[in-house]
């Protein structure tokens, strides 16, 4: 069987943030599972405009490029002043037709809300898009420290009910999508 693609999209493209690490502490928790190919899709490598463009740049066709290839995603989102940042947000709005019929999951962070108002407002875009957001997340309050240096069982636990929450969404998705393409 064709392992699932998951791209981890992080977040946050702020100087010092802790997104790209949390991204690969938990690309390296996936990378325990042979049925999983998982890449990291960060912001910071596309050079996005500052305006929308009427034709789209070539970071923007690599970054849609990058989203039609998966079968499902984790976000990996802070929490700003209780919302999740806004390149994640330009980004989203880059593709369209590739998040429809797909599993989104989370991986969040903040202080002490574990990133979940971010999370909750993400919910609502992917399902305006079409995608499906799976019921679990990864929250990590940064306030204890960042799991890069720990994996506290309580995590591990989350982490391991995301990601069979993105098999089997992901797989029956996929699945779908090949037997009969979705219809927006």
């Amino acid at each position: 069987m064709t392992p699932l693609r998951i791209a981890v999209i992080v977040g946050s493209t702020r100087e010092g943030r802790v997104g790209g690490r949390l991204a690969h502490w938990f690309v390296d928790q996936a990378a325990r599972h042979d049925d999983l190919a998982v890449t990291v899709v960060d912001l910071t490598e596309y050079d996005f405009p500052a305006a929308y463009p009427a034709e789209p740049t070539a970071s923007i066709r690599a970054f849609v490029r990058e989203v039609g290839r998966a079968d499902a995603f984790v976000v990996v989102t802070p929490e700003y002043n209780h919302s999740f940042p806004a390149p994640l947000k330009e980004a989203i709005d880059y593709a369209y037709d590739e998040w429809q019929a797909k599993p989104v999951g989370f991986v969040s962070y903040g202080s002490r809300s574990t990133g979940l108002h971010a999370v909750d407002q993400l919910r609502t875009v992917f399902t305006a898009l079409h995608a499906t957001t799976v019921r679990d997340v990864v929250g990590i309050d940064l306030l204890g420290g960042e799991p890069t240096a720990r994996c506290t069982d309580e995590l591990g636990h989350d982490v391991g009910v995301l990601l069979d929450q993105l098999r089997w969404w992901g797989l029956a998705l996929r699945d779908g999508r090949a037997a009969r393409p979705y219809v927006s």
